[in-house]
Order: structure tokens, then sequence, then C-alpha cells
């Protein structure tokens, strides 16, 4: 990270220091690092990864990567973040040549793409054959007790920019091309990371339109939040935060809130 901006390195601290404090950041990291597997040697590409921590973690777990996000906004963010160019996605087509990769990571992208069977057959088709695509996605959960609860306090799927309210298993083989298959899922963040979750975002639910801006990932605050380093009394909390969290391993047999779903190349024929 040569001749990189001093406001810019201060950014990537302080998307760093806000990782180190954040209970569900770190869950999300753990569970598509567990996915990934080992990354050496390996050509990837992340998506979606908002202020570009996981785009970093990635990088130094090895391999070559370049970075892609839906707009301006995010990939600003990320390349502040890791010092090099991320590039736009524009109507779910990924600017890169097919079978170019052996890793794609999705964080938290798919729901925000109108066509996102259009997305999943560019993942297939920009993959090599082998290679793997780890999705990170909200699990269709209609009947999930905090969702009555979120929509109230304005935490809805229109303020997150989801087009599409999550996915299982049976949604997400409904819409891959024959190129992928679905290997694996797994579900974490259930009834007390989801709380949690809720709870610290109550406040960003709540803000008058004024304050923010609408986008394609999401409702965006028009000031400078993201260069704000953490509070004192957040990082005070976090081993509270940490705790109550935990508490989800009493709840096993519960569907959890977010699904990572893990999607092969086969080499089957790919459809237009």
């Amino acid at each position: 990270m040569t001749d990189v901006p001093a406001a810019d390195v201060r950014f990537r601290e302080v998307q760093l220091e806000r990782f180190r404090v954040s209970v569900l950041k770190q869950a999300k990291w753990h569970e598509l690092s567990r996915a990934a597997g080992d990354t050496r040697g390996k050509r990837a590409l992340d998506l979606g990864t908002d202020n570009g921590v996981i785009s970093l973690l990635f990088r130094e777990k090895g391999g070559t990567w370049e970075s892609a996000d839906l707009t301006a906004h995010a990939t600003r963010a990320i390349g502040r973040t890791l010092g090099e160019p991320v590039k736009e996605i524009r109507d779910a087509r990924l600017p890169y040549p097919e079978a170019t990769f052996d890793l794609i990571v999705v964080a938290d992208l798919l729901e925000h793409v109108p066509d996102d069977r259009a997305l999943l057959a560019e993942i297939g088709r920009c993959l090599k054959v082998g290679g793997r695509a780890v999705l990170n996605v909200p699990r269709l959960k209609p009947l999930g007790m905090l969702h009555p609860l979120r929509r109230a306090i304005g935490l809805t799927d229109a303020w997150h920019g989801h087009v599409h309210s999550g996915y299982d298993a049976r949604a997400l083989r409904h819409l891959l091309p024959s190129t992928l298959r679905l290997a694996a899922t797994h579900e974490y963040l259930r009834f007390f990371s989801y709380a949690l979750d809720t709870s610290l975002n109550a406040k960003s639910g709540r803000a008058k339109n004024g304050a923010t801006v609408r986008t394609a990932k999401g409702t965006v605050s028009t000031s400078s939040s993201d260069e704000k380093p953490v509070n004192r009394a957040v990082k005070l909390m976090y081993p509270v935060m940490r705790g109550f969290a935990s508490l989800d391993a009493l709840l096993p047999f519960t569907h959890g809130y977010m699904f990572v779903a893990t999607l092969e190349r086969t080499a089957g024929v790919r459809t237009s």
C-alpha cells in the first residue's frame, strides 16, 4: 500500500477497528472463511464486502484477489480500505472473462440484485470448472420472531436495499444455472445475535430521510459516518455483546437468520 493518502490509511484503520468490536461482522467473516477454505494459490473474486474489511482479510489468507460491488459508494469504500481499484457491477453482469476464477465469495449482495438468477449465471460463467462460489445471504424465514419488530422500527427490506427477502436451499436451487451445483449450506445468527443486530441498528432504521440516501446496497448516511472512530462506550460494551450473542449456542435446533451456501462449478452446459 505505497503512496496511499493518509486519509485512506486512517479510513482503513477505522474499518478494522469497527470489525474488532463487531460480533456480527466477525461471525460473517468466520462463516465465509470456513466455507471458502484454503485460498492460497487461487485466483479469487469477492463481491459485496461494503467497506472492504472482508476483502482485506481474504487477501491475508492468500491467493490473488479482485473485488467488485454494486454502487459507487461501496466500490470507493472498498478501494480505500484495500488501496486498489474496485470494479462496479452493472445490470448483474460481471466485468470478467469466462472461467477466470477458482473462487468467488459473495457477501450480502445477491439479495440486492433484481435479477438474481442472471447474477448466479454470471458467477457460473466466471468460475473455472471445479471452482467454488460461497454466498452469504439472509435466510428465507417469514415466521422469524424478530421480523415484525424490525419492520416496526424501520429495518425493512427497503431500508437494507433488499429486493429479495431471503433464500433457502430450495429457493436457491430453483435459481441456479446448469453450471452450478449446491454443494453445502449452513445457517448462523440465531435469535440472540439477531436481537443484538436489531438493537444496534434501531436508531439507523428510524433515521429521517433527509439524513440518508437510498442506494442499491441499502440506506446510506449522507454524513461521513464511515470515517468516525469507534465510540469508547462500544469498545467497553464489546465483551457484553459477545457474551449475549454466544447465547445462540442454547438454540442449536432453530433456524439461523443468515444462510451460507457453497456452490460448485460443474461441466454442465451454460444456458443463455
